[in-house]
Order: C-alpha cells, then structure tokens, then sequence
C-alpha cells in the first residue's frame, strides 16, 4: 500500500467546478523517474529552485573533482549517489514545494494506487466538508471507516464503565 499526501492549490477568483482536478496527491516513497531522470523530473513537476541546486551541485562537485584530480569513476558514482538521493527525496522536494507556493496540506490518504487514493479522498472530502464549503476544507478528516456504535476503545479493553 502506498501514502499519499493531499495537497489542496491555492483559491483563485473564478474556481469552478474544475476545482477539484487541480488537487496534488504526491505518492510517498522511492520514485525511479527522479531517480534517473533528475533534472527533466524536476523540471515536469516545477521544481525550479530543486533544478537550480542541482545544477550548483553539479558544477561543484564537477569543479571539485577536476581540481583535486579524482579519477573519472568516483566522479560519477558522487553524481550516481546524488540521483540516489534526489530519488529517496522526490516526495520532499514536491511536498516543501507545494507548501512554499501556498498549497494547504490536507492529510493524507493511505492506497493500492493513485486512483483508489483519489476516489477515497474524494469520497470523504464530499461527504464530509460539502462541496460549497471552500472555507472549512482545510481541517483533515480521516479516510478510515469509523466506528459509530460505541466509545472508542484501544486493544482488548472492555468498555469503559462496563462490569466485568
């Protein structure tokens, strides 16, 4: 099962309808595509400040090895280790960049797949908030089913105020 995390984009004046396609699911754990494809994987999710310390990175660990005269393969398993580190740290770099930009952090949403995270979201963010309610939806609501026919109760532990 994967974590996702909810991310709902800043209000604009003529949100409509459409609103709710605009929501982030960002999928928590090891992503191949920032893996190998760094750079072209920051620039598809926006991630220009990400991009811009990469290339400073790059160019220093670059300037680095040719000053100090470091043979060709460690040089490249310090770049190998930094896309192994870019791709650990994927959902990160989206989540602080999601936030930076205004983005309100709406919980979490634990799934198979993104679909299943999306339509479980969606399921409880409607029955929950209401759809013409913008204002109260930044309150997180969990996506477990509830158990409305007693106290809760933690373990194997009877009821509180009940005889043995």
């Amino acid at each position: 099962m994967s974590v996702y995390s909810v991310f709902e984009p800043p209000l604009r004046d003529n949100d409509g309808a459409p609103y709710a396609e605009r929501f982030a699911f960002v999928c928590d754990g090891f992503s191949w595509a920032a893996f190998i494809f760094g750079p072209l994987w920051m620039l598809r999710h926006r991630l220009v400040l990400a991009f811009a310390l990469w290339i400073v990175l790059v160019i220093a660990i670059a300037l680095t090895a040719r000053l100090l005269a470091v043979p060709l393969g460690s040089e490249i398993t310090v770049i190998v280790l930094l896309g192994l580190l870019i791709g650990f740290e994927a959902s990160t770099l989206r989540r602080w960049t999601l936030q930076r930009r205004g983005w309100r952090d709406l919980g979490i949403v634990v799934a198979d797949d993104f679909e299943t995270a999306e339509r479980r979201f969606f399921d409880d963010w409607v029955m929950g908030d209401g759809l013409s309610s913008r204002q109260g939806r930044s309150r997180h609501r969990s996506t477990l089913p509830r158990n409305d026919q007693g106290p809760d109760v933690i373990g194997l532990f009877p009821d509180p105020g009940v005889n043995r």
